[in-house]
């Protein structure tokens, strides 16, 4: 069975004593034996030192919200992949809503950045998904495919081991809104039959899925015990360690009782 992963993106919040508490009081709770479950955090750039610092040795892994797709070199305010994998990250998220939105990041710039975060050896966070408009026009599968294809050009077959698709439906960020369950294994089940049509299906069938949307303590469960959503990919639930260990240990029992 695929590993439960539940990674924290803590976009563009705490501060440096702030996120080092969190930091502290999650590798205290998640040892490095942890079964079932993979757990990683993303914090902003400026703390993945600190960051990183307080969760060495636990089962905590280190990530980074974005990465350039170019070498190190005269690109001031840019974070080269090579920079955080010397930082200790082992995960880079790609693609994510805001930053298609804000950054006007496209699909050909985010295949771009998959590409070298790969080549770097670190491991992609690849985020996709469709806005409200999109969903009530019946284009829910259709903005997935292009996304994927676009976002996913040029990366091969023997780079899926190192390759998480994140399904985080636009309608359902921060707005407290979560995709029912049959509205979010319906598109992870698209996503994975994708994928197969694509790639070698036995392959596909070792590629992690996470949701992203609205996850907390209180709907957790229900999601993660869907047959093709391994894992979830948090957002403001990932900032108080109260309401992000509730969502470990429903991972944690998911993977129990799946195993």
């Amino acid at each position: 069975m695929r590993r439960q992963f539940v990674a924290g993106n803590w976009k563009m919040n705490t501060t440096l004593q702030t996120g080092q508490a969190l930091a502290t009081g999650l590798a205290r709770e998640v040892p490095a034996e942890l079964p079932g479950v993979e757990v990683a955090v993303c914090p902003p750039f400026p703390y993945l030192g600190v960051v990183g610092a307080a969760v060495a040795g636990s089962g905590v892994a280190l990530g980074a919200q974005t990465a350039s797709h170019e070498n190190p070199g005269a690109f001031t305010g840019e974070v080269a992949a090579e920079m955080l994998k010397d930082l200790g990250c082992r995960w880079v998220v790609l693609g994510h809503s805001e930053r298609r939105q804000y950054q006007n990041e496209s699909n050909e710039l985010i295949s771009r950045k998959a590409r070298k975060v790969l080549d770097t050896g670190l491991n992609v966070i690849l985020c996709v998904g469709e806005t409200l408009s999109q969903r009530e026009a019946g284009q829910t599968d259709a903005v997935l495919d292009g996304q994927m294809a676009g976002s996913l050009h040029g990366i091969a077959e023997a780079d899926l081991d190192r390759l998480v698709i994140a399904y985080e439906p636009v309608w359902a960020i921060g707005t407290g809104v979560t995709a029912t369950t049959e509205q979010a294994e319906s598109a992870h089940r698209h996503l994975r039959t994708w994928l197969a049509n694509r790639y070698n299906s036995a392959a596909v069938d070792r590629v992690r899925i996470l949701y992203g949307g609205s996850v907390k303590a209180s709907n957790a469960g229900t999601l993660l015990a869907q047959p093709n959503v391994d894992g979830a990919l948090v957002g403001g639930g990932s900032l108080k360690l109260d309401d992000f260990l509730p969502i470990i240990r429903a991972a944690e029992s998911i993977s129990k009782s799946s195993g």
